[in-house]
């Protein structure tokens, strides 16, 4: 069993770059029903990834928490969070 729960973030805004306070997690494109396969991201040692289903850029913030976002919202509260 995971030790810890992989953030989601959907870009229900349709901005071009989300800043986020993780290194990996989960893009879902939009909420459902406009989401895409919920695809593992992992930016390793970089400080940015593009997701290839909907070319969402996510750049790393290390002043973020793993629930917030720049803009506000894109942080998706999933079953194992609560």
């Amino acid at each position: 069993m995971a030790d810890h729960v992989v953030p989601h973030f959907a870009n229900d805004q349709g901005v071009a770059v989300i800043h986020v306070g993780v290194k990996e997690f989960k893009c879902m494109g939009a909420r459902a029903p406009f989401d895409h396969p919920h695809v593992f991201l992992d930016m390793g040692s970089d400080g940015e990834i593009i997701c290839p289903y909907c070319s969402t850029l996510y750049k790393f913030d290390s002043n973020l928490h793993a629930n917030q976002t720049t803009p506000a919202g894109a942080f998706v509260q999933t079953l194992a969070d609560a």
